[in-house]
């Protein structure tokens, strides 16, 4: 299993990221010990999903102690480094909650805030699995059939967290059991991340699939090709309200009209509780040029404007279930103003 985000302990200890920019024609290495190159790498998305982010987060605090120590930052500056790391991607929320994890441990030194960082990479693979267990269970029992048929969106899988994977995690939980008959994934337009890198763990996990255009997500559910369709998450708000990969909301509707379960699954961490609601959350919007321009040619009139919004916000009442470690919440049968609250504890 691949692993997006890992510690290297040497000589000169860095955080070592997969870069999945280059995914997947050459898997390559970023050593990361210096907080420009990790906002850089979080920018561009050579490292993204929200438990991964949430990972690079805390170990990025890691990251700027030790560039603070070499370089003889004040306390000042170091703590403003951490800030440009923690607000590095908007929308997410696992980046700010794994520096805000940490970060009160900074005072008792660079040992311990690793140890912290650590512990939150280990937590958040158990984490997945169970939830991966859960999310399995839910799903067949709701459908009532032995074998599914699934479409994703995005990218979700040991490469969007520390290990395993939230709604790959269960597709590959449904594969492990003999219960998954076929996934649909979808490209993900702008930056491919379902053609590029989930059909590429895919691929390497043996799990049948086929990739297909987003705009034929809709169709492929109405056909009654899938039985049930499974998404991460970017945050998840007190009431259910879903923000993921643009493009998610379309499946929602769709699965809606069509009869079938769409189903949310992430860690407890994406939860943000502090969030009512959809309304709040804040859509990062990115270049233009990457829905203009397709492997560096231009595909657009030269005076088009591109509209790149990264991320929608799914309405609570068009989510089956929310799938945590923690249990499950059924935000379509019984919506409340703070649903997620049942399961906080």
């Amino acid at each position: 299993m691949v692993l997006a985000v890992q510690w290297v302990a040497d000589d000169a200890p860095c955080l070592r990221l997969i870069d999945q920019r280059l995914l997947p024609a050459q898997e390559e290495y970023i050593d990361v010990r210096t907080v420009d190159v990790l906002i850089d790498a979080i920018r561009t998305l050579a490292v993204r999903g929200a438990p991964a982010l949430g990972a690079t987060g805390a170990l990025g605090v890691v990251v700027a102690m030790n560039e603070a120590a070499r370089n003889g930052w004040s306390e000042d500056r170091l703590q403003a480094e951490v800030d440009r790391v923690r607000d590095a991607r908007p929308t997410a929320v696992n980046l700010a909650w794994g520096v805000d994890q940490v970060r009160p441990l900074m005072s008792g030194g660079v040992d311990e805030v690793l140890a912290s960082a650590l512990r939150l990479v280990a937590e958040d693979e158990a984490a997945n699995r169970e939830l991966s267990r859960l999310g399995a269970d839910w799903i067949l029992a709701r459908t009532g059939r032995s074998s599914v048929r699934v479409v994703t969106h995005c990218n979700t899988g040991a490469l969007a967290t520390t290990a395993w994977g939230t709604a790959y995690g269960i597709i590959h939980e449904l594969q492990d059991r003999g219960a998954l008959e076929l996934v649909y994934a979808d490209e993900t337009r702008p930056l491919l991340q379902g053609s590029r890198l989930t059909s590429w763990e895919l691929t390497q996990d043996g799990i049948p699939h086929v990739v297909e255009c987003d705009g034929a997500a809709a169709s492929t559910i109405l056909r009654g090709l899938v039985d049930v369709a499974i998404i991460g998450a970017d945050r998840i708000t007190a009431n259910g309200d879903t923000a993921n990969k643009v493009g998610s909301v379309a499946l929602a509707l769709a699965c809606r009209r069509a009869g079938i379960p769409f189903v949310v699954a992430a860690p407890f961490s994406t939860v943000d509780l502090d969030t009512a609601t959809g309304d709040e959350i804040v859509i990062e919007e990115r270049s233009g040029d990457e829905v203009l321009v397709v492997a560096g040619h231009r595909v657009a009139p030269a005076t088009a404007r591109g509209f790149n919004p990264a991320f929608d916000v799914t309405p609570h009442d068009l989510i089956d279930a929310v799938v945590t470690e923690r249990g499950i919440v059924e935000p379509a049968a019984a919506p409340a103003a703070r649903l997620l609250d049942t399961i906080a504890d």
